[in-house]
């Protein structure tokens, strides 16, 4: 997982240009700048507009745009599995060709590529496509064993408009394969950390803060205790970090001296900062204060981190500042608004199925044992149809120790059957 954010100018090729001796020329303050202020709009983009997307995904009853929810344990769990993964890049690549193994990856990441960005310009693809046009619907069903025993592997419906996205996205996976150009990277990356952002839901703000704390020890330990993350940024051919050049106003379209945001520094603030706006809606005051708030905030940490590595000529980790800053602001409004218990009380995943029946309140209860539990008899007795009994039993129930009475009522009965008899007789 690449989460540091760099900046070879001057000089420096740390993100995988030129590396055969010359020096490149200084890129100049306009691009450096430019180079930048792109930076930080890309990073932008998919976290205003995930978090968007993930209240509708939320609320969507469709199964196959379910989001995946992150528990503690999950979160817990990241930084080391993060960790391994990171470690296990790097020493492919000391080990074995980078060529080969960026060839593999590339093909892996050209289909992951394709479909994210088939899904994230779906919507806004379906607004063009008139009244008119013939809409399919298709289902893609793979199941295994047969009988009692068959089980769903892959259970995927889509129609003939997700079909022309996914011919639009491949066009630009083609071109990403066959070029590697910057603007193919960018557009995979943008739809990654988009979809990142939207299906990825912590199930509260407890577990965004383990996650992130967790994630700011191994951003902090693998920039700055060693090499390897800088390391296999350079090396790694995929789409999981966005770059720009700053040398764009000289050498156009086809330059190569690149600053470069891991894709990390996005997606991991961005479900934090998607969780506050569910939060804002679960209160119902029609303000998106924490949303705004932690927006802010990681406006501040991300441009605090592109100022100290101008300064310092170094790649910095990004979420050093993200972190502290994301979970900091929105914890102070919290404080001033007197609502942190809300906040920490709010559990995202109960929000995940509205349409399906569960408790929201807890009845009140009180009175003695015995109170409680001749009350529900009497609602457990309520609704019951009795059969229908005749007299004489009804009179038994009512007095079951006079002899004499039982005595009495049973020659009322047998005097009346007689007359009836008599009456159907004549």
């Amino acid at each position: 997982m690449d989460s540091a954010i760099s900046d070879p100018h001057n000089g420096s090729a740390e993100a995988g240009g030129p590396t055969n001796g010359t020096t490149r020329p200084p890129s100049t303050p306009e691009g450096i700048a430019l180079a930048y202020g792109s930076l930080l709009l890309m990073a932008l983009l998919p976290i205003f507009f995930g978090a968007l997307r993930s209240v509708r995904c939320a609320r969507g009853k469709n199964a196959s745009d379910m989001p995946e929810t992150i528990t503690s344990r999950d979160a817990a769990r990241f930084p080391i599995i993060a960790s391994c993964t990171l470690l296990g890049l790097y020493l492919f690549f000391k080990i074995f060709s980078q060529e080969y193994i960026n060839l593999l990856l590339s093909m892996y990441f050209f289909v992951l590529g394709i479909l994210a960005l088939s899904h994230t310009i779906s919507p806004f693809m379906n607004k063009f496509f008139p009244a008119s046009f013939p809409n399919r619907q298709y289902q893609l069903l793979f199941t295994q064993g047969s009988g009692e025993n068959k089980e769903e592997i892959v259970n995927y419906e889509f129609d003939t408009k997700d079909l022309v996205c996914l011919g639009l996205s491949s066009i630009v996976g083609v071109w990403y394969l066959l070029r590697k150009h910057w603007i193919a990277n960018n557009l995979f990356g943008l739809a990654f950390s988009l979809n990142g952002v939207e299906l990825l839901h912590l199930n509260n703000v407890s577990t965004g803060c383990i996650l992130l704390g967790g994630l700011f020890i191994y951003d902090v330990f693998w920039v700055f205790g060693t090499n390897v993350m800088v390391t296999v940024a350079k090396s790694f051919e995929a789409p999981i970090k966005l770059v720009f050049p700053q040398d764009l106003l000289e050498k156009g379209l086809e330059a190569d001296n690149f600053a470069m945001l891991g894709l990390g520094d996005i997606v991991i603030p961005g479900i934090f900062i998607a969780l506050l706006l569910r939060f804002d809606i679960s209160l119902k005051k029609n303000t998106h204060t924490y949303f705004y708030t932690s927006f802010a905030a990681y406006i501040f940490g991300l441009g605090l981190t592109i100022f100290i590595m101008h300064i310092f000529k170094h790649a910095q980790p990004a979420l050093l500042y993200l972190v502290p800053a994301c979970i900091g602001f929105p914890v102070l409004v919290a404080l001033a608004k007197g609502e942190v218990t809300e906040m920490f009380s709010y559990e995202s995943s109960a929000e995940i199925l509205p349409h399906t029946p569960r408790l929201t309140h807890f009845p009140t209860v009180s009175g003695s044992p015995a109170s409680l539990a001749d009350s529900m008899q009497q609602k457990l007795a309520g609704p019951r149809r009795r059969r229908p009994q005749n007299p004489s039993a009804i009179y038994e129930e009512s007095n079951p120790k006079d002899p004499a009475a039982v005595t009495e009522s049973k020659e009322g009965t047998e005097a009346s059957a007689s007359k009836g008899l008599e009456k159907k007789e004549k």
